[in-house]
Parts: C-alpha cells; structure tokens; sequence
C-alpha cells in the first residue's frame, strides 16, 4: 500500500483525540441553525409544519454528523482542514439563513449548500485519505452524497408537496448509507469494524450538539421572558417551569448516560457499528424533542393561562416524548437494557392528551416538567440503591 499522499492530514491513529477549537467554532453556526428551526415551528405551528421542519432537522443533523464522521479521522489542526472546515461553516450559515423560507423563495439555497457541504466535504476526504485504508470508504461515500445532492437541488428547484418529499428522500439516501456500507458498484461495501472510529471524539461532539438545542431552549425562555413589558405570577411560574424541564431533559442524558455511554462505545469491539446506531442515528430524535420543547415553552410564556389544547399541547408532551423515546432507544443501544421508566413516562404523556383541553398551558407544561423530573429522580435514585 502506498503511504497518503497528505500524511499530515489525518490523525494519529493511537491516542486521545480531543475536540479541538475549530470544531466547537464550527458548531456555533448550528447554534442559529437550532433557532431557527425552533422557531419555524412557533410560526407554522401544524402537522404539515412540524413535519417540513423535521426534513429541515434532517438535512441540518446530516450535514453536521457527516462533518462530524470527517473530523474524526481527519486532524483539524491542519491548514487544509482547518479551511475545510471554515468553508463548510460559511455554507451552513447560507443553509441556516434560508430555513425561514425553505418551502418559499429560498429553497434552492437550502438544497445546494445541502449539496455543496456533503459532495465537497466527501470529495475533500477522497483526496486527504489516497493512499489510506478509509479511502475506498468516502469514495463510496462520495458516489452517495453525489446521488442525495442532486436530488436535494432538485427539490430546491421545484415547488409545492415535491419539494419536502425531495428532501426526504434526500436525506434518507444519506441516513441509509451506513446501514447498507454505501455499497456502490465496483467499489463493493465498507464493514463497520473497518471505520476505526475515535470513539471518546465521536460521543463528545453528539453530545455538543445536544447541548446546542438544550442551550436554544434557555434562550428561548430568556429571550421570551425579556420581551415582556412586565411579568405576571403565572409568567414567573411558565419560566420556571420551563427552566426546570430543560435542566432535567439535561439531567438524564448527562448525569450518567453521557459519560457511561462513551465508555461503553470506546471498549466496543465494533465502535463503528455502536456510533452509526446510538449517535447517528439515535441523538437526532432526542435533539428533535429538544427544539419542539422549547417551541412549546415559547407558547406556554406567550399564554400561560389559555386552553392547552392544540399545538401547545401536541409540542409540550410531544417534545417531551420524542426526547424519552430516543434515550430510551440509547440506552438499548448501548446497554441492550429496556429503558421501562422512559416507557411509562410516554403512557403517562399519551394519556394526557386526552386531558389537555381541560387544562390550561401552565398546568399542562407544569405536569409535563413533573413527570420528566420523575424520571430524572429514578434514575438517581436507582444509582444510589445499585452502589449501596
């Protein structure tokens, strides 16, 4: 085999490879892609909203985790990564400024830097890793990338239900990919195992992202709250209750799966497989339920003691659900446990919306918040009975 033909390109294959500056630079533009999203959906608070927005989250999560994929072989304290990185950042933003009007004026600039980030990121790796085991792997990689891009330009071309369905298949072709090896003729498939994934850099930077949308969330709260001209006792008490479920949302994941579960992936015999399944596939769904959450916060603030029923009620125990459904399916991924506390508390939130238009936003938010500290509160005190 001949050596690369850019050694210095890629990280050492042995050692702890921490997240360097540029990559947490880079995640700021996903900071306003989060906003924006959570927003689009306060504007276009329907089904046919909540679900366009869910394609815009796939393209977003997409865009970002194949960033991601790259970094981990890839040495970002190198030049030409460093300005990889840099050009993707500006394209992201591009992609960011248009989500507002991804289904009017501004489609085809949310399908081409689409394009643009996962043809020319691939292509980059391509020519970073000739030489290299991987390279066979973004080879592939990019042959699928070509064949999403194109059909996420041509869903910003075209108008009307098109579009959205577009960019669903679009994403699902990239979100498919791994499953299938990105078997492409000639060049075969890519087994797992052979990803050498840097586990510890992997999980650290899914968890940045988490981060990002549980960050959205307190600013929407606080953002909702200084508009205000002033603030009333039930304000006060939607802004706590608001707080209170973004810290225990926060309280779940990182009180112990976070850390546990990069354990668990860096020991794996097949990190590969463990980081497609628990991290790529599996944390989009609990940062989704992170945005509609703070979605609803946003509605609670505006009116705290108007009928929850309607799309304040669907985005509270929505969102709330979405986050339990995901970590519960984490933690099967990782431990193979049945997360039955995540379960019970999702029939508890899908009874309540038998209930919800009997009762006001605050009281609904209030029981939501409640019920996810609940949770929070088991798991730690299942810990503390498990060391005792």
């Amino acid at each position: 085999m001949t050596a690369p033909v850019h050694p210095g390109l890629l990280r050492e294959p042995a050692g702890t490879h921490r997240v360097t500056a540029i990559e947490l630079f880079f995640d700021l533009v996903y900071v306003f892609a989060v906003t924006q999203l959570s927003h689009r959906l306060i504007t276009d608070a329907t089904v046919t909203g909540a679900l366009e927005t869910a394609v815009l989250l796939g393209l977003v999560w997409l865009a970002w985790v194949y960033t991601t994929w790259a970094t981990n072989w890839l040495e970002p304290a190198r030049i030409p990564v460093r300005l990889l990185l840099l050009s993707l950042m500006l394209v992201s933003l591009v992609m960011s400024a248009a989500l507002p009007q991804a289904y009017a004026g501004w489609g085809l600039a949310v399908g081409a830097a689409y394009a643009v980030m996962q043809v020319g990121r691939s292509a980059f790796a391509v020519v970073a890793m000739r030489g290299a085991p991987l390279q066979r792997n973004f080879m592939r990689i990019l042959a699928w990338s070509t064949v999403s891009g194109a059909i996420a330009i041509a869903g910003g071309l075209v108008h009307g239900p098109a579009r959205p369905l577009l960019w669903t298949l679009a994403a699902a072709i990239d979100l498919t990919g791994g499953g299938v090896g990105f078997w492409t003729p000639w060049l075969g498939r890519t087994q797992t195992a052979e990803w050498n994934v840097h586990a510890g850099h992997f999980a650290e930077r899914c968890q940045a992202f988490l981060l990002i949308a549980l960050g959205e969330s307190i600013v929407v709260t606080g953002a909702s709250l200084s508009a205000l001209p002033a603030v009333s006792s039930a304000e006060a008490a939607a802004v706590a209750t608001a707080f209170t479920v973004s810290v225990a949302l926060w309280w779940l994941y990182f009180d112990r799966s976070a850390e546990e579960g990069a354990d668990v992936f860096a020991g794996s015999a097949d990190p590969g497989r463990l980081g497609r399944s628990a991290y790529h596939l599996i944390h989009p769904v609990m940062i989704a339920g992170i945005i509609v959450t703070a979605a609803a916060d946003q509605l609670v603030l505006a009116h705290p003691s108007t009928s929850a029923a309607g799309p304040t009620a669907a985005m509270l125990l929505g969102g709330a659900a979405l986050f339990l459904a995901g970590h519960a399916a984490f933690k099967w991924a990782v431990w193979h446990v049945v997360a039955w506390t995540r379960l019970a508390a999702i029939a508890v939130l899908v009874a309540l919306a038998a209930l919800a238009h009997t009762l006001s936003a605050l009281e609904l938010a209030a029981i939501v918040a409640l019920t996810v500290v609940v949770v929070a509160g088991t798991d730690r005190l299942t810990a503390r009975l498990a060391v005792t």
